[in-house]
């Protein structure tokens, strides 16, 4: 069993990213809107959809990480100056760990001119619903700037399976070439 952690700010290509490390292994690809978009229907962007995100993906990766399948590669924005997005990162490897799954660290960067048009490619304005606000979308991606750290720092990230990509003018299969040619997945 394998995890690829694949994480960076909002836009960056991770979703398009993962979808071409799956067409070249045996990973599943698990975007982190696919338990948004099932939700925020029915919650809007409340404490309750996101409290049930985060039950929802603990199960899944629960189920997933004791069954026979090669492994699964997870998609998320992980602001690192909030403790709860490392005490969520830690559970998740626990759940994988103990059950022997290898755990890799991918992290996107990329410059924000990129991300803003990357925030309106037709991929992922056809896979996240809730990102079809453009104006909203963009004021989030904008205001996330100002809020939060999306980029770990130099050495803070300290596991061996660690791989950070400045993907700002790299092409996503040429992304995903470089991660399973670095983990040899």
């Amino acid at each position: 069993m394998k995890l690829v952690l694949l994480f960076g700010p909002q836009a960056v290509g991770k979703m398009t990213v993962g979808q071409e490390l799956e067409k070249i292994t045996q990973l599943k690809l698990f975007h982190n809107h696919m338990t948004i978009d099932l939700l925020e229907p029915f919650f809007g962007f409340t404490p309750e959809m996101w409290r049930l995100t985060t039950h929802f993906r603990e199960e899944i990766f629960k189920s997933f990480s004791q069954s026979d399948q090669f492994g699964m590669i997870f998609t998320f924005v992980w602001a690192f100056d909030l403790i709860e997005d490392w005490d969520f990162i830690e559970k998740i490897c626990d759940i994988f760990s103990s059950n022997g799954a290898e755990i890799y660290y991918v992290e996107l960067e990329a410059n924000v001119e990129e991300r803003l048009k990357r925030n309106v490619s037709p991929n992922r304005l056809e896979h996240k619903p809730t990102k079809r606000n453009i104006t909203q979308s963009e004021a989030h991606l904008l205001s996330s700037i100002e809020q939060y750290r999306l980029n770990s720092n130099e050495g803070e990230i300290k596991q061996e399976n660690y791989l950070k990509i400045n993907n700002s003018n790299l092409a996503p299969d040429k992304v995903a070439q470089m991660i399973k040619k670095r983990f040899e997945l």
